[in-house]
């Protein structure tokens, strides 16, 4: 099979096209001949050696696939070879074929493209763990979100909008803007690129707070950090959950003062780690995605497609945060 390799930590133009054995479906596993494969900031991180987990090398990134089931291995039940399928690998999804771990899949119901279901888990799922777990947001209140127009940002929408939330979306374009709004947004705000002096920040702080109102944001849903931080924590209200999803912009550092003078919360939101620690809870979370998917509450953007060779390409144009919505990589034929 085909693979897209990282033999060497660094950029996209690291990645190489080479041939490997074809996996085998081991006890409780099942094989699948992958169709599609979703670009996240992951895989932007993970070829660097800047991610959680660094997988040994050579290894192929790409997180989160859709395809075709080719085999089962033994012990596997509700499965069978010609299943369309969706998953979570972690890594390897950018080759022909992955071995998955049978309660690691989903099935991609009927109607739906590859791509759409090579793009459900990871930006979904990270979200409603998010704003039910640990922003518990509620119907009426305030949800801020940044970098709105990106995977996560655009599920954020669709999301708070389900849960009856009143959606600020933050984007730093005209056509940014343009796509938060068409996802269901109440209120866009364009803000310029970082970095920001004492002035600039204080400016975008202003800015965050007319957007929201004079109660502040209830939540904030950040997938951004960097200097867009520390404004949006500014216009938080009383008692908010300001929730750390990423950091493309880079690790801020925020002014803990703040937490103390609105009464606030700061939560890290790691959703791979809880879907381990609770399978359970997550497995609920899942249902709770495929209904609002079968509802047309929620529906994947893909955006961009490349072809398995560019598979570097889809990864440079995350890194470069250009990507609105989805980018996908088609692996199959």
């Amino acid at each position: 099979m085909r693979a897209l390799l990282s033999e060497v930590p660094g950029g996209p133009e690291t990645l190489k096209l080479a041939e490997l054995p074809d996996p085998a479906a081991g006890p409780g596993q099942v094989l699948v001949a992958v169709e599609a494969c979703s670009i996240n900031y992951p895989d932007v991180l993970i070829i660097e050696d800047k991610y959680q987990f660094k997988p040994p090398r050579p290894f192929a990134p790409g997180g989160e696939i859709s395809g075709v089931v080719e085999a089962v291995g033994e012990g596997v039940a509700g499965f069978a070879p010609g299943d369309r399928v969706l998953a979570m690998v972690g890594n390897g999804g950018l080759a022909e074929k992955v071995a998955v771990e049978a309660a690691r899949l989903y099935r991609l119901p009927e109607g739906r493209s590859f791509e759409e279901g090579a793009s459900l888990l990871l930006t979904y799922a990270t979200t409603i763990h998010a704003l039910l777990d640990r922003g518990h947001l509620k119907p009426g209140q305030t949800l801020l979100i940044l970098g709105a127009a990106g995977g996560v940002g655009l599920a954020a929408i669709e999301l708070g909008k389900a849960f009856g939330a009143r959606v600020v979306a933050a984007v730093s374009s005209e056509e940014k803007a343009a796509a938060a709004k068409q996802a269901g947004a109440d209120v866009t705000l364009i803000y310029p690129r970082a970095p920001f002096d004492k002035e600039q920040s204080r400016a975008l702080a202003d800015a965050f707070k007319a957007a929201v109102g004079p109660d502040g944001a209830d939540v904030i849903y950040d997938p951004v950090g960097g200097d867009y931080a520390e404004p949006a924590l500014r216009a938080i209200g009383w008692e908010g959950r300001y929730l750390v999803v990423g950091f493309p912009a880079g690790i801020p550092k925020l002014p803990l003062n703040l937490t103390l003078l609105k009464s606030c919360d700061v939560c890290g939101v790691f959703w791979g780690a809880f879907a381990m620690r609770d399978p359970a809870a997550n497995q609920a979370h899942v249902d709770h995605l495929f209904r609002l998917w079968s509802e047309g509450k929620i529906a994947p953007r893909v955006t961009e497609t490349f072809a398995f060779a560019d598979g570097g390409k889809a990864i440079a144009k995350m890194a470069a945060r250009g990507a609105i919505g989805k980018l996908v990589v088609r692996v199959g034929a």
